[in-house]
């Protein structure tokens, strides 16, 4: 009954705004990391940017929070908002921590499986900004949403091949020694893959949200 109640209220219409802004935030991010993936100056000339954007969607999150609390009639279940932004908080919080690794490791030169993962992650990034703003109308939308999802989700599987290739490739070149050099690498390799991966559950996360409520 209150499913109905609901739909015959008006909606706030401001959390739309909201997830676009943290997406535009995602974006950044994801630009700003795969700038430090070029290695050499644009590591510490990238950094800072991905922190900002990290903090910009970080005030984006409580800004959603606070609304929840304060909103009588949601757009959609109010745990289910708090979910959302909570999987796309996850996804630049992953790219933090991979910046602040390279930093903490003076990492300074990458081979091109950590770039193509840094393409993949800009990509979903990209993706989930599209995909975002459609939930306004989710009815009409519903294919194009699944679409984007879908595609985010081979993108997580390229990023698997992406991951071993690199693994693979890491240990072929440091087994004679650079036991050191190997961690490093490996542990920002893993952190890019698990970017990459939440990605994966934001998608999961608006599917579910479309499953519900179309």
């Amino acid at each position: 009954m209150f499913r109905w109640f609901r739909l015959l209220m008006p909606r706030e219409e401001k959390f739309f705004d909201m997830f676009a802004r943290h997406a535009d935030a995602v974006v950044r991010g994801a630009e700003e990391l795969r700038g430090m993936l070029n290695g050499g100056d644009a590591v510490r000339h990238h950094y800072p940017a991905v922190l900002k954007a990290e903090d910009d969607a970080d005030i984006v999150t409580r800004e959603v929070v606070q609304a929840v609390r304060r909103t009588f009639v949601t757009p959609f279940d109010r745990g289910d908002i708090q979910t959302l932004i909570g999987c796309m908080d996850d996804t630049v919080d992953q790219m933090k921590k991979t910046a602040k690794t390279i930093v903490l490791f003076e990492v300074t030169a990458f081979d091109p499986d950590f770039q193509r993962m840094g393409d993949v992650i800009l990509r979903c990034s990209e993706l989930l900004r599209q995909a975002v703003p459609l939930l306004a109308r989710m009815n009409q939308n519903a294919p194009r949403i699944n679409e984007i999802c879908e595609q985010i989700r081979q993108a997580e599987g390229e990023a698997d091949d992406l991951h071993e290739a690199g693994v693979t490739g890491l240990f072929r070149r440091h087994q004679g020694g650079e036991a050191l050099q190997f961690i490093a690498a490996r542990e920002i390799l893993d952190l890019l893959e698990r970017t990459v991966d939440q990605f994966d559950d934001a998608a999961k996360q608006i599917e579910s949200i479309v499953i519900e409520h179309v």
